[in-house]
Parts: C-alpha cells; sequence; structure tokens
C-alpha cells in the first residue's frame, strides 16, 4: 500500500479526521455512532470525514446490519503507524483526546448491545 505523505498530512491534519484517527489508533474498531458520540458531532459529519479517510485508504469499513464500523487499514505502511501510535501515546492525555475517551467510555447502549439504539 502506498500513501503519499503529503496526503496523509493534509488528511490529519483535520481536527475531527485527527481525533477519529486517534480513536480509532486506541480502539480495535468503532462504530459511526461510537464515533458520533465520543466526538459529540453529527453522524453525517462524521460519515463524511470516515469516507475521506477511507478514501485515500488509511481506514477500512465493514457493514453488520445497519451499522457500519471503521478500523485503521491493515496494511498501513509502518511509518503511518508508527506517526499514529507516536502521536495518540504523546498526547492521549491532552484535553480534547482524554475528553473523547471519557465520552466514548460513558457512551449508553455501545455496540455488543443495541448500538445507537
Amino acid at each position: 500500500m502506498q500513501i503519499n505523505p503529503d496526503s496523509f498530512f493534509r488528511l490529519i491534519a483535520d481536527n475531527t479526521r485527527l481525533r477519529s484517527m486517534m480513536l480509532l489508533t486506541e480502539h480495535t474498531e468503532l462504530c459511526v455512532c461510537e464515533l458520533t458520540h465520543a466526538l459529540c458531532l453529527s453522524q453525517p459529519k462524521i460519515s463524511r470525514h470516515l469516507a475521506q479517510l477511507r478514501d485515500a485508504g488509511l481506514v477500512q469499513d465493514r457493514r453488520e446490519g445497519l451499522w457500519i464500523y471503521y478500523r485503521l487499514h491493515p496494511q498501513l505502511p509502518d511509518w503511518v503507524e508508527n506517526i499514529l501510535q507516536q502521536t495518540w501515546q504523546a498526547n492521549s492525555n491532552t484535553a480534547i483526546y482524554a475528553e473523547d475517551r471519557k465520552n466514548l467510555a460513558d457512551m449508553p447502549n455501545r455496540p455488543g448491545s443495541a448500538c445507537c439504539a
């Protein structure tokens, strides 16, 4: 898989996409509803940003019933994985990322029960 550094950095320069990528770096897979809840943003906005990340090859999606789940693409180049991991490790306790993690942890009806019901 080839990812252009210029494209990668332009994509993650957007706050919504970066916050989504940070949550996906920490978690194996998240439903759009979980990202919507964690980031306190509308579903169309989250979906639009996730589509851009998917089209660039940074994330993969899968459908399960009505729900769409996202994960980091398993064939990301090592340099991309390293940047994401280092960014997460160095910044996971920064206010905005800590708040996103708390929002996600506090979400009722997370997948596994009745997702987004």
